[in-house]
């Protein structure tokens, strides 16, 4: 295996090389807010990926994520993530190495209830960026019948 330092890092204004057939390399402390792959940081075309901290004791707003399935992993503490099945309001606790699945359009919301630890996740998404849409409640997401 041949290993070259340096290659195929974040993209660049001076990179020549197409986005498209190289391996990107995003580092620690590279992040673009929340963003560490995405279309604006390495070219991504279907994909996004991020770092979400939740401090203690703090709660999202309700929303969904629009046409985009997420994909999460718990790397630290211990979130819940909240839904509404259509009769009652359902609560997930979850912990480090646990991982989730938010499909598209679900109403939720992500709760960190610990006083001391902040909740750690990556996300992983279906959309080349983030997409967050806030609503109102949390209800039971029906997909429309097909025609």
């Amino acid at each position: 295996m041949t290993t070259h330092e340096g290659v195929g890092s974040a993209l660049s204004t001076g990179d020549s090389r197409p986005a498209g057939n190289r391996v990107h390399h995003v580092r620690v402390g590279e992040l673009d807010g929340y963003a560490a792959l995405s279309g604006g940081t390495v070219g991504s075309k279907k994909l996004w990926m991020g770092l979400v901290e939740n401090p203690p004791l703090s709660a999202t707003d309700n929303h969904h994520h629009g046409d985009s399935e997420s994909g999460i992993y718990v790397v630290s503490g211990h979130p819940v993530f909240v839904y509404h099945d259509g009769e009652q309001e359902v609560r997930i606790s979850a912990g480090p190495g646990d991982f989730l699945l938010v499909p598209p359009f679900v109403p939720h919301r992500e709760e960190n209830p610990d006083p001391d630890e902040p909740v750690v996740v990556v996300i992983a998404r279906t959309t080349q960026e983030p997409i967050k849409v806030p609503v109102s409640g949390l209800y039971r997401f029906e997909e429309p019948d097909a025609p």
